[in-house]
């Protein structure tokens, strides 16, 4: 059994999200200046990007693009905000820019506007030759962060020791965790899934063993479990702030799914009272939610899908119909924007963006361009070649499920 040697801690990025709760009039770009007196951490910067205005970022930016050429691509997550957005060669989620990446030959560097995990991603499935870069170093996931390596090496050899010869365990983690649990599931017969397919995959896990250790968002395992028709009370939740995960032998003998207890900060405030009151206000609107929200409102929504489901179903509905959005608020106001006919709105009143994407601000893209233009490379984003290869098993495994 391990022993622990440290004390796992709430992620800075988890008590910061809160600062980026803000009315919609709130939203619209300020200079980075502006920006950093919320008073979160950011990425230290040359003080001549601090001040930059909006036109004068943009007209930077454009000259920096037009002459890297096609020796740089710019990756762009659906969460990013409109300002960074525009700027993107390609968009959209985790892990489908991850392969548009390694997919481009003729770019030498692929600035990936996301956060950490991503770029990881892009890292591991890039070729030797291709440099990745992330904006803003500081630019990480709150989800992720929940799972620190130490912790997740813990709960592995606890697990081992208690299932090994009790029917054994599948470790399975979400494209949204860093390299180095994708390396663990590689390396343990597991696997990596997507909030697309994670049924498919934990049906295969089911397939190597027992149980499943699902990592690390409990609730895309909890409903992703449910979906599947695993009772709650065959599912455990492992908590790295307790010994053995705050379980006994028995409870984790009879469970056949473990979920690591970490969550989205943005999909959790989404409540099934937010729900009712969309209903309440449109009693025609069509509820739908991403399955990193909890489980009450997965169960209230109409409904559940990734961000590419989500974009499908509003982009391809018919003109007049009425949608309430539990996802992240600049892919909601995105969607609004390119579909005027249609009434779309954020579920929570309360706008917040995934704070850790929001620090990708345009000043951060500009002093890496600029960087690259004048032949250097900022803010690199490097995973160790063991790293990679383990990764990249897990990553093949997922793939290779039709």
């Amino acid at each position: 059994m391990a022993t622990r040697t440290h004390q796992p801690s709430i992620p800075l990025t988890e008590i910061e999200q809160s600062a980026f709760c803000r009315t919609e009039d709130q939203l619209p770009a300020k200079s980075l200046a502006e920006e950093q007196a919320v008073n979160v951490r950011w990425q230290d910067i040359p003080a001549q990007y601090l001040h930059c205005s909006v036109e004068e970022l943009d007209q930077r930016i454009g000259i920096a693009k037009k002459t890297l050429g096609k020796s740089v691509t710019i990756l762009g997550h659906h969460y990013q905000r409109e300002e960074i957005i525009k700027y993107a060669d390609f968009q959209g989620d985790s892990f489908l820019l991850s392969q548009e990446a390694a997919s481009l030959a003729e770019a030498e560097c692929i600035v990936f506007c996301g956060v950490h995990f991503m770029a990881e991603t892009a890292c591991i499935l890039s070729a030797s030759n291709q440099r990745v870069i992330l904006p803003n170093i500081t630019a990480g996931c709150s989800m992720a962060d929940m799972a620190p390596m130490e912790d997740v090496d813990d709960a592995w050899e606890d697990l081992e020791s208690v299932l090994g010869n009790r029917g054994g365990i599948t470790p399975i983690t979400y494209m949204n965790s860093i390299a180095g649990i994708k390396a663990l599931c590689g390396r343990n017969n597991g696997a990596v899934c997507t909030s697309s397919n994670a049924d498919k995959v934990m049906e295969w896990g089911f397939q190597q063993s027992d149980r499943v250790l699902f990592l690390p968002d409990q609730h895309l395992g909890r409903n992703t479990g449910l979906k599947m028709g695993i009772p709650l009370d065959k599912m455990g939740v492992w908590d790295p702030f307790k010994a053995m995960g705050g379980n006994t032998t028995e409870q984790l003998a009879n469970a056949k799914l473990v979920l690591w207890k970490g969550h989205c900060s943005v999909h959790t405030r989404f409540s099934a009272g937010q729900i009712q009151a969309a209903r309440e206000r449109y009693p025609d609107i069509k509820v739908i939610a991403h399955p990193e929200c909890p489980m009450e409102t997965v169960d209230a929504a109409d409904f559940v899908g990734s961000t590419e489901f989500i974009r499908s179903m509003i982009n391809d509905a018919p003109a007049g119909s009425q949608w309430a959005v539990g996802t992240e608020v600049s892919l909601v106001n995105r969607l609004a924007i390119n579909n005027p006919d249609k009434l779309i709105f954020c579920l929570d009143p309360v706008t917040c963006p995934c704070s850790t994407m929001y620090r990708i601000h345009p000043a951060y893209l500009l002093w890496v361009l600029e960087g690259l233009v004048g032949g250097k490379v900022i803010n690199e984003i490097t995973v160790p070649e063991q790293t990679q290869v383990e990764a990249r098993v897990a990553l093949d495994r997922m793939l290779a499920l039709k």
